[in-house]
């Protein structure tokens, strides 16, 4: 998910390709035949592919077309380079289900009436990862040690724009507690996973971030190197992708879109393995029942950074309600950062 801040030029230049995306969308007949609240005779299914359809269509396509048929309404795809279009694109009713992340997903629910029908299950059977902090094994550096800051240990942590390298141990274990990394640390380095992971295992870092999903590669590809690490602390659950509706579709419409997601791929016999196929090409297992309540922790995200921009500014009655929405979300879960 990206965060990234841009210059006025690059920020001018994305709306403009955003514009002339959804132009062409419209122009192309995207929203005529779909009048919000009727039952439409046609979907769009919008995809993110940063390649295009050449890449992403062949993998796609196979689901589409069974979603068709469940529906009994032809389904296209629309395939777009970044979510700020896709998200665009439902906004204008240009397309009515999509497939979002975690944090794509939250905008399309606050800015073009979408709502979360189902969440993906990957091919390990896990609906969502966690952010971990990493230590070398049988080093004794525990969380309350780490926590202790002092500048006594080297730190990796993830590109800026990492969720769970950087956005997830900030909101969920440093800032509740008022530590700054930078304040804490010997050093402080930034990396992808898989080098800190490495950095941690040769002694080159004493503590990282990492994630779930990185601990499943490295014991499967590298047990050796997966030996040499333990976990101190653990986020909690951070949401994968999801598919998303609009919430004007016509109801009948949308619950068959529903029962399609979550029925796909169970169940015994030729046709189930077939699809289970298709979902393997996607690197998935199947489709789990959800709703917008499993992005909270991508909203508690967004509030922590809300609370530090608005306090960065000065901004009182900003901050004042990012505080408080960050304790409402952090009240909904049992885990305590």
């Amino acid at each position: 998910m990206s965060l990234s801040r841009f210059s006025p030029t690059r920020r001018l230049m994305a709306a403009a390709g955003a514009a002339v995306m959804i132009m062409g969308l419209a122009a192309c007949g995207g929203g005529d035949d779909k009048k919000a609240g009727g039952a439409p005779t046609e979907i769009t299914f919008s995809i993110l592919s940063a390649e295009g359809q050449a890449s992403s269509g062949p993998m796609w396509q196979p689901l589409l077309d069974d979603m068709s048929k469940a529906i009994g309404v032809p389904v296209k795809p629309y395939f777009g380079s970044n979510y700020t279009v896709l998200v665009e694109a439902m906004r204008g009713n240009h397309t009515q289900v999509g497939w979002f992340s975690a944090k794509p997903e939250v905008e399309a629910i606050d800015r073009a009436k979408a709502e979360v029908i189902a969440r993906t299950v990957n091919r390990e059977g896990l609906d969502s990862y966690q952010s971990t902090l990493i230590v070398k094994k049988g080093s004794g550096i525990t969380l309350d040690k780490v926590m202790a800051c002092g500048k006594q240990y080297n730190f990796g942590i993830g590109d800026a724009q990492s969720t769970s390298g950087t956005l997830a141990p900030l909101t969920f274990l440093f800032n509740p507690r008022g530590v700054v990394p930078a304040q804490c640390f010997k050093t402080v380095r930034s990396a992808n996973h898989q080098a800190n992971a490495f950095g941690v295992a040769t002694g080159v870092i004493e503590v990282a971030t990492s994630n779930s999903v990185n601990t499943v590669f490295m014991r499967r590809e590298n047990p050796q190197l997966a030996g040499q690490i333990e976990e101190i602390w653990t986020s909690p659950p951070i949401p994968e992708s999801g598919i998303v509706v609009r919430e004007d579709l016509d109801p009948a419409l949308k619950e068959k879109i529903r029962s399609f997601f979550l029925t796909y791929g169970q169940g015994e016999g030729a046709e189930a393995e077939r699809q289970r196929k298709v979902l393997a090409d996607l690197e998935y297992s199947r489709f789990a029942a959800a709703d917008d309540s499993y992005l909270d922790p991508i909203r508690e995200m967004i509030a922590d950074q809300k609370l530090g921009d608005a306090r960065a500014k000065g901004d009182t009655t900003a901050a004042a309600a990012a505080e408080r929405e960050l304790q409402r979300l952090r009240s909904l879960r049992e885990v305590r950062p």
